[in-house]
């Protein structure tokens, strides 16, 4: 029963949150600089034509109004039409979303395969010149720029030893072999199977995801050496070394489970994160994905694409802070869903 609670609590929270995030995003997109309607007819349209594509869009109602005409049309799945593609925006998200999701997931993967193992070395040389030499690849990580990441990779394994593509999703040669059901090219290409497509897939996706991994891997590793380093020092554990168990088995059996709570937690942050902060890595690769639809939504003053998006992004938060929690329980039962111990 009170689990039951607790879940409901979790999801009155999250309709509050969104809630609030809808109202400040839709005033503040209703703000910015710049005439919705003039920007989607350019600048040799007439005032009449300005003004008649202003009241079709309802940007001549109160604010208050406006807001309410949205909330109904959201809550019957309806986020306006884009006026950058002329498409409504419910479809474009869901055509650039696949494609950023491909990239974070890749990305986030990365984080985990290498920085965890890097920051469980960290701790268990600590002190040591692998432990300094980790820090500072940490540090450097998340100091350096993601374009300049990106812009190096590309150089490098794109144009020195051309062994990576270094732009969009997939070869124009392979394009027309796949056909497009889920979104995910991933998984398209062996419905379609077209394997030479997917390997293609494969190959444009690695620079980017690894670029976009630079900067969490560097939180990741620095997270998981900390908390290695408290683990470590618990009577649970100097009580296997008395066992004589090997230390490796020590460190990834016992230490890491009971060291991986705050590991995970980042990991679910920056995953929701990325959503939104990919942007200047499609940027660079030409990688058609919602990041960027974001930001040209905003330098078009495209209202209702902005709202649709930074919606799109707050559920993703709420959505993964609550998987995030069910996870923490699942490894730590004394962790209850409000992220408190019982």
């Amino acid at each position: 029963m009170k689990r039951i609670k607790v879940v409901l609590w979790r999801f009155s929270g999250m309709a509050v949150s969104l809630l609030g995030l809808s109202v400040l995003v839709f005033v503040i997109s209703r703000v910015l600089p710049g005439n919705p309607a003039r920007m989607a007819l350019g600048a040799m349209a007439s005032e009449e034509q300005v003004d008649r594509l202003a009241a079709e869009m309802g940007l001549d109602q109160p604010l208050a109004l406006q807001y309410g005409d949205y909330m109904v049309g959201l809550l019957a799945g309806d986020l306006g039409r884009s006026l950058q593609t002329k498409n409504p925006v419910v479809q474009d998200i869901a055509t650039k979303l696949p494609a950023t999701l491909e990239l974070i997931s890749l990305a986030t993967v990365f984080m985990v395969a290498i920085g965890i193992p890097l920051g469980v070395l960290a701790a268990r040389n600590r002190g040591g010149r692998l432990d300094d030499a980790t820090r500072v690849f940490a540090f450097s990580t998340v100091s350096v720029p993601s374009f300049f990441i990106g812009i190096a990779l590309q150089l490098v394994f794109g144009y020195y030893l051309q062994l990576f593509p270094i732009t969009g999703r997939i070869s124009r040669e392979h394009a027309a072999e796949v056909t497009r059901e889920t979104g995910f090219l991933l998984v398209d290409t062996l419905l379609s199977g077209a394997f030479a497509a997917h390997l293609n897939a494969w190959a444009h996706l690695l620079l980017p995801a690894l670029a976009l991994s630079f900067g969490g891997m560097g939180q990741v590793i620095r997270i998981t050496r900390s908390s290695m380093i408290d683990v470590e020092g618990k009577e649970f554990i100097e009580a296997t070394d008395g066992y004589g168990l090997p230390r490796w088995l020590v460190s990834y059996k016992y230490t890491l489970k009971n060291a991986f709570i705050p590991t995970l937690t980042i990991l679910g942050l920056l995953y929701a994160w990325l959503l939104g902060g990919a942007f200047i890595i499609e940027i660079v690769y030409s990688w058609p994905g919602l990041a960027k639809y974001g930001v040209q939504s905003v330098l078009t003053s495209d209202v209702n694409a902005i709202v649709g998006v930074t919606m799109t992004i707050g559920l993703a938060f709420v959505l993964t802070n609550l998987a995030v929690d069910l996870l923490l329980n699942r490894i730590d039962p004394r962790m209850d869903l409000a992220g408190d111990a019982t």
